[in-house]
């Protein structure tokens, strides 16, 4: 990582970023010199979230906010509006898994709730936050999907069409804001060792773990840190002639032709 702090005086707001890949995100952009908000359904993740990040000498804030309620939504940007003045970047992590096994045995409510917070929440904020991006005349979004977009994977059927949906948004509004000066982009995560891939990554099972290395061309379970650099370099000048794109960060499986 570079000593240079490429990304200063841009502020960030990063949803579900008090663990896992979204903390790790929002690590990443301060280190090189955003100010960050992180957030989270749990007030004691984000105290611990910006307590641990200011030890870095970050300049974080954080909120409690559930990006599938619009009051909340609105909340979360009015008080990154508030605490910094502007907003240059959006990185949209926040997603949930409440169905394992069989797509045709999901019911009715599991799907409503992958469809609202995984597909909906993040189009609705994205969309709630576009006229401040614009504002700046360099505005960033970021999409954290997932190689399950590209690739279904056994198990997590319907995260996988919410993730490839994910995706799609991330096409359409590169597009249609690219003449109001906003880039978006996307990184799709491969099997990454985080809570929310505990299913796939810490099966009782003992050989399930070997079967899902067996699949990943580096032999190894991706770690959150590794996700982060990527999402940093589609938000700088750096990739000023990027927008549509979706990086894979996957340790070699196959994600596209």
């Amino acid at each position: 990582m570079s000593s240079v702090k490429f990304l200063t005086e841009r502020v960030a707001v990063v949803t579900a970023s008090t663990k896992g890949i979204g903390f790790a995100i929002a690590k990443r952009l301060g280190l090189d010199g955003a100010s960050v908000v992180v957030s989270s359904r749990k007030e004691r993740n984000v105290k611990e979230a910006v307590t641990a990040l200011r030890l870095e000498g970050i300049d974080v804030d954080g909120i409690v906010a559930h990006v599938g309620i619009a009051g909340d939504r609105k909340k979360l940007l009015d008080f990154a509006l508030d605490r910094y003045g502007k907003l240059d970047i959006l990185v949209s992590n926040a997603a949930v898994n409440p169905h394992y096994g069989d797509l045709l045995n999901i019911t009715d409510a599991q799907w409503d709730k992958l469809l609202q917070l995984n597909v909906q929440a993040s189009f609705l904020l994205t969309k709630e936050a576009v006229p401040h991006l614009e504002k700046t005349g360099n505005g960033n979004i970021v999409f954290v999907s997932s190689l399950a977009g590209y690739a279904p994977i056994e198990g997590i059927g319907a995260y996988s069409i919410m993730k490839t949906a994910l995706m799609g948004i991330n096409k359409t509004l590169s597009q249609s804001l690219a003449h109001r000066n906003i880039r978006v982009n996307a990184i799709a995560p491969g099997i990454i060792r985080t809570d929310f891939s505990k299913m796939l990554t810490e099966n009782p099972e003992p050989s399930a773990n070997i079967d899902v290395r067996r699949t990943i061309p580096l032999g190894r379970i991706g770690e959150a840190d590794e996700c982060a650099g990527a999402v940093s370099f589609l938000v700088s000048d750096e990739a000023s002639y990027m927008t549509g794109e979706t990086i894979g960060i996957n340790g070699g499986m196959h994600s596209r032709v």
